[in-house]
């Protein structure tokens, strides 16, 4: 009894919050919205590559416009699956072989993966679209 009553109390407030949910209320002002956009400045996105023509190459930014802290922090919540691999560009079949090896040979692997990333965190560049099993060869 006390489930159907908890049910009956969970599908009526969900009637209600959808009820009150309607969104036909709302209008919206074409004049402002295209002012707006007469109005705004364009900005410009400075990628990697633009960086290494401006005169600063052989950096580790330039190399690498992956983060090495979030290849760590991938590695070690997500390594077993490789999804950190994912994250620096490998291929999929990597991340399959992850998979069917159970996490990297028993996690040897992501566990390997993870040292050599945290020992490489200034450039990470040479594991950035690596397409071996083992990133470190």
């Amino acid at each position: 009894m006390k489930k159907i009553i908890i049910l009956s109390l969970i599908l009526s407030i969900t009637a209600l919050c959808s009820y009150s949910a309607k969104a036909s209320g709302y209008t919206a002002d074409d004049k402002l919205i295209d002012q707006m956009f007469t109005n705004a400045t364009e900005t410009v996105n400075v990628s990697f590559t633009d960086l290494s023509l401006a005169g600063t190459t052989g950096t580790a930014l330039d190399a690498s416009p992956k983060n090495a802290a979030v290849a760590l922090v991938l590695d070690f919540f997500l390594g077993a699956f490789g999804v950190h691999r994912f994250y620096l560009g490998t291929e999929v079949m990597t991340g399959v072989g992850y998979i069917l090896t159970c996490g990297g040979i028993f996690g040897i692997v992501p566990l390997v993966d993870f040292i050599v990333l945290i020992i490489n965190i200034d450039d990470i560049s040479k594991y950035v679209n690596n397409p071996k099993f083992f990133m470190w060869n």
